[in-house]
């Protein structure tokens, strides 16, 4: 029904943020991920899933499509609702997510509140030829080249982004040559870009 809804953040709350679009006020339930890149009085572009439920009308959104997508995945097995969705979600990114699901690492998923074991093996069994293997950032084939690259990752995560997410671009670059100052420029530009 909804693919997403431009608007102002007018409040942010421990597991929701109040979006105002044209006057109105929409409550969107969101992860801790999303929340750690969203100020008061930003405007931004918030990805939409509508759940209708007996009790209510909820509204689930993300600041990007692959968390989305990720939820939507998420929802698709069997006795893993928008909650636990959203508690997977704050816990670990969509990349570290599907590294889980393909390694078939239960104990990862198991880090998030409200899944146990059971539900971990689920989410892997029900999710694995689902998963995309291409845009997946392994931590193995990570390269370093220096101590520039380290201080840049680390102050790009500390503006909320993950370290696969970063690492993803910076992989792209030839920092060989390049200062922290330009490494975060460079990467932040082309994050903004995806």
């Amino acid at each position: 029904m909804y693919e997403y809804i431009i608007g102002k953040v007018v409040s942010i709350k421990e597991d929701y943020i109040v979006l105002d679009n044209n006057g109105i006020g929409y409550r969107i339930y969101t992860s801790k991920n999303s929340l750690m890149n969203l100020e008061i009085h930003e405007k931004i572009t918030m990805y939409i899933y509508f759940n209708l439920r007996e009790d209510g009308v909820y509204l689930y959104g993300f600041i990007t499509e692959e968390e989305l997508n990720m939820f939507n995945l998420l929802l698709l097995v069997s006795k893993v609702g928008p909650k636990v969705g959203l508690n997977i979600l704050s816990t670990l990114t969509p990349n570290q997510i599907k590294l889980a699901i393909l390694k078939n690492d239960s104990n990862i998923l198991c880090n998030a509140p409200g899944v146990g074991k059971k539900t971990a093996s689920r989410i892997i069994l029900e999710l694995k030829d689902r998963v995309d293997k291409e845009d997946i950032v392994e931590d193995e084939n990570i390269i370093i080249d220096n101590d520039e690259v380290e201080i840049a990752i680390d102050g790009i995560m500390s503006l909320g982004y993950s370290r696969n997410e970063v690492i993803k671009v910076i992989n792209k670059i030839d920092t060989s040559k390049m200062v922290t100052e330009d490494i975060i420029r460079e990467v932040l530009k082309r994050i903004s870009k995806q």
